[in-house]
């Protein structure tokens, strides 16, 4: 039988905050999601006081764990800082940078390059864009994963039409589900579509944390991370946690994207992450019927942009109905429509991104720089 929020609550009441009070009456404790035998939640306190409370953490986690019909759990310590609190031994900016540089990015066991695709603004494509480039690597005889990195939105499993939930091994190690040749993990596979996620940045690092360091991913050449949009914790939880090869950044052509698509690339670059360059999505329409053009958001601006940032271009994919029902139904077009011209837009795209890994494989890890 599945556990319910209530079992979880009442088996929280047995574990006391550093006061003495039950967690579940602290006001600490964040809502709980229990979806198919798996609990998610956070614990919220002040940042001077994490120390105290990560064993109360600890036996949160223990106490839900040892519930009849509980899979797996995962508890966040989520630390907030009152506005102009310094952080505790904080003795200068110049101090936490040093200390920021001392910190080298570890890789996955495993896998021998992490790239992220990323986008400034949602609505552009960007999983599609991931999705397809991920089959595009592995279609030149690569080992590829994709890990969905997108907490809040999640496409993968959609993308993908991939069912049912990921085993696990050992009780805590989750296996990955397989994507058309793909090792893929989204927290997707973990909580129902129509479950909204409502946490804290520091419970989404946590999350992103374990999916990168509690999946059996095996041996892969590349791990294609498919970013949230924006420039948030998801992108520096990735910079500051695992040595990223560098990002791809998607936009479509029209200026409003481009803007955004320039903060991002402003965000990999300020936190030393190479960008392995720029697609066009939603390029241009080809009419299916008469086969006219029509450049329906513009046309070229990503190219521009670019040539004006000096990244590379890696190409241009159309706006076109197959593209779009192959990825509503799961279909991505590489794996499915193999001899289309979209497909090999998209491998095109893929080697110029093999070609720009190799290029950079002897970059060293990536280091946040704190500016004073």
């Amino acid at each position: 039988m599945a556990v319910t929020k209530n079992e979880v609550l009442a088996s929280l009441e047995r574990v006391a905050s550093p006061d003495g009070v039950a967690l579940p009456k602290t006001g600490a404790l964040s809502d709980i999601v229990v979806s198919d035998g798996k609990v998610f939640f956070s614990i919220t306190v002040d940042a001077a006081a994490v120390n105290a409370w990560e064993p109360v953490r600890r036996q949160a986690e223990a106490a839900v764990r040892a519930l009849p019909g509980v899979a797996s759990v995962m508890v966040a310590l989520t630390a907030e800082r009152a506005a102009g609190r310094p952080r505790p031994g904080a003795a200068s900016p110049a101090a936490a940078a040093a200390a920021q540089r001392a910190h080298g990015a570890v890789g996955v066991p495993g896998v021998d390059a992490i790239i992220a695709v990323a986008s400034g603004k949602g609505g552009v494509g960007k999983s599609t864009v991931a999705v397809n480039l991920a089959l595009g690597l592995r279609a030149l005889g690569l080992r590829v994963g994709v890990l969905d990195a997108d907490i809040y939105g999640p496409s993968t499993p959609r993308l993908f039409a991939i069912k049912g939930r990921p085993q696990t091994r050992g009780g805590t190690r989750l296996i990955p589900m397989d994507g058309y040749g793909l090792k893929v993990m989204s927290i997707g596979f973990l909580v129902e579509e129509e479950t909204p996620m409502i946490w804290r940045g520091p419970m989404v690092m946590s999350a992103l944390s374990q999916m990168l360091r509690e999946v059996e991913w095996g041996d892969l050449d590349v791990m294609v991370v498919d970013m949230p949009p924006g420039t948030g914790d998801a992108q520096l939880t990735m910079a500051q946690q695992v040595p990223l090869r560098g990002a791809v950044i998607v936009s479509t052509p029209q200026d409003l994207a481009l803007v955004d698509a320039r903060r991002g690339i402003a965000m990999f670059r300020r936190v030393n992450v190479p960008v392995l360059g720029i697609v066009e999505n939603m390029s241009y329409f080809l009419c299916p019927q008469c086969g006219t053009r029509s450049d329906i958001f513009g046309h070229g601006g990503a190219r521009h942009e670019a040539e004006r940032l000096g990244v590379p271009f890696l190409g241009e994919v159309p706006l076109h109905m197959d593209i779009r029902e192959r990825s509503d139904a799961g279909l991505p077009v590489v794996a499915t429509a193999p001899a289309s011209p979209h497909a090999e837009v998209f491998r095109g795209i893929a080697r110029r991104v093999r070609d720009q890994i190799a290029a950079g494989a002897g970059r060293a890890a990536p280091r946040i720089v704190i500016e004073a």
